[in-house]
């Protein structure tokens, strides 16, 4: 039995993100998979981030994160994707990397990838269920089989209980909200039922 290929992309501005995004890549390893844990490519100007002092200290301590590209894509048998929400909506960022994945669609390789999605928001309520939906959205038209956490375990409701994949609240400091260990657990389960998923698809495909 192969292993799943599995590809954690995340944006992440002030660290939430990446930290999910580690968080789902160590769980993953964790039950088997083969990860690889890739940045989207950032589009905001240097003097931008730059007059953030948090934003340039992130950017500096993810550098050697690789960008995410679309042989991660054609790589993986399964995804997750983290990004903070813009208005209801995905980053930016994130969204340019999902539309320009336009070749790999045409030639049929996004289809029946096993896709998972996270956000977070600085409100309770500040989007990130319909910036995880708009990623589901996405997945649709690519053919690929979203694998949200549903509430099929307990962990799910210690992290506000978001059955389309974990969401976090960011503070004014720029910290995660709530019990983060309660948080990680989300996260760990939602990486273990993708990879669980994935390698049920994968293992169906070889029979």
């Amino acid at each position: 039995m192969s292993k799943v290929r599995l590809a954690v992309i995340y944006y992440s501005m002030g660290g939430t993100n990446y930290q999910m995004a580690r968080w789902a890549a160590e769980a993953a390893e964790e039950a088997g998979a083969e990860v690889r844990l890739r940045k989207v490519r950032e589009l905001a100007p240097q003097s931008v981030i730059d007059s953030s002092p948090a934003w340039k200290a992130h950017v500096e301590a993810t550098k050697d994160i690789p960008e995410a590209e679309s042989d991660d894509l054609e790589w993986a048998d399964a995804i997750i994707f983290s990004t903070p929400t813009r208005f209801g909506n995905i980053a930016s960022q994130m969204k340019q990397f999902l539309d320009m994945q336009g070749g790999l669609w045409a030639q049929g390789k996004t289809a029946n990838k096993v896709v998972s999605a996270m956000s977070s928001a600085q409100n309770p309520h500040g989007g990130q269920e319909a910036t995880i939906l708009s990623i589901y959205t996405s997945m649709f038209h690519w053919g690929a089989i979203v694998a949200a956490p549903g509430y099929t375990d307990p962990v799910v409701f210690g992290a506000g209980g978001n059955p389309y994949g974990t969401s976090v609240t960011v503070g004014q400091d720029g910290n995660m909200v709530g019990d983060i260990k309660a948080i990680e657990a989300a996260v760990k389960h939602q990486a273990k039922r993708t990879v669980t998923v994935a390698q049920w698809v994968k293992n169906g495909k070889a029979g």
